[in-house]
């Protein structure tokens, strides 16, 4: 008989079991949905009265520009801390051994996490719509342009949750995945489009911006619900979630395997 992690398509059906798993764990804990969706609702907030009047003049305006941002924000960078630390837990309460014991490929416990994200990313993205509309944000690039600007927003969320499974098996200790996660994608969340168009930065700074994959995936959020030309930033989006996924996909796996 062919062994259960051999069968064709075993790995996925054992990621979607671990899946599972973790989303019971997130029912009785919901404190990284939660997260999700309040640090982004908060920086909307905040920025959009703040800011709205030096910007873009009015704060509807800079409603219509800002909120793309917050979405991609939303689908996964303000939660992907809790991506390694979750894997890096199990690593460390043994839950990892009883895995090592069973037919399962080695990739399914961290796809199986990875997965459980993309749910909580979706709820969070919904529930910021939500937030978005009563604000008074407008959809102008039609239904099949907004469900693509989510399904970019989180497609690359996904992707890049991966580096964070990395450092999550990397590195020993929780304090240190949320140390190493915080220093990583701080500069990957403020460093962009987010708040204000790249040509207002200094040089330095737009430098980093325009190089930076999340305006990239901003900009192309941004004119897909807007309504205007998308230009090459989806395709430029669509090159780095592979890049992301093709490079730290394989080493999170490889590292994870050398756990074992």
């Amino acid at each position: 008989m062919m062994p259960a992690h051999a069968r064709p398509l075993g790995w996925l059906r054992h990621s979607l079991v671990l899946a599972r798993r973790s989303m019971a764990k997130t029912r009785r804990n919901p404190g990284a949905v939660v997260n999700g969706v309040i640090t982004p609702a908060l920086f909307l907030v905040l920025f959009l009265y703040l800011f709205g009047g030096s910007v873009a003049g009015s704060t509807t305006g800079y409603l219509q520009y800002l909120f793309p941002g917050i979405v991609v924000m939303g689908a996964g960078l303000a939660g992907l801390v809790s991506t390694g630390t979750t894997i890096n837990l199990d690593l460390k309460s043994g839950v990892t051994d009883r895995f090592r014991s069973l037919p399962i490929s080695r990739i399914a416990p961290l796809l199986g996490s990875v997965l459980a994200d993309i749910i909580r990313y979706l709820l969070a993205v919904g529930i910021l719509f939500g937030i978005g509309i009563l604000l008074g944000f407008r959809v102008h690039g039609g239904a099949t342009a907004t469900l693509a600007a989510a399904g970019l927003a989180v497609l690359f969320g996904f992707c890049l949750s991966w580096v964070t499974v990395l450092i999550g098996v990397l590195v020993r200790d929780a304090n240190a995945v949320l140390a190493f996660s915080f220093i990583t994608f701080l500069p990957l969340q403020l460093g962009t489009s987010l708040a204000a168009p790249t040509v207002t930065f200094p040089g330095w700074l737009r430098g980093w911006a325009d190089l930076n994959p999340v305006s990239h995936v901003m900009d192309a959020c941004r004119a897909l619900l807007n309504g205007t030309p998308v230009t090459d930033t989806v395709a430029s989006t669509l090159i780095w979630c592979a890049l992301l996924f093709v490079v730290f996909c394989p080493l999170a796996v490889r590292a994870y395997g050398r756990q074992q």
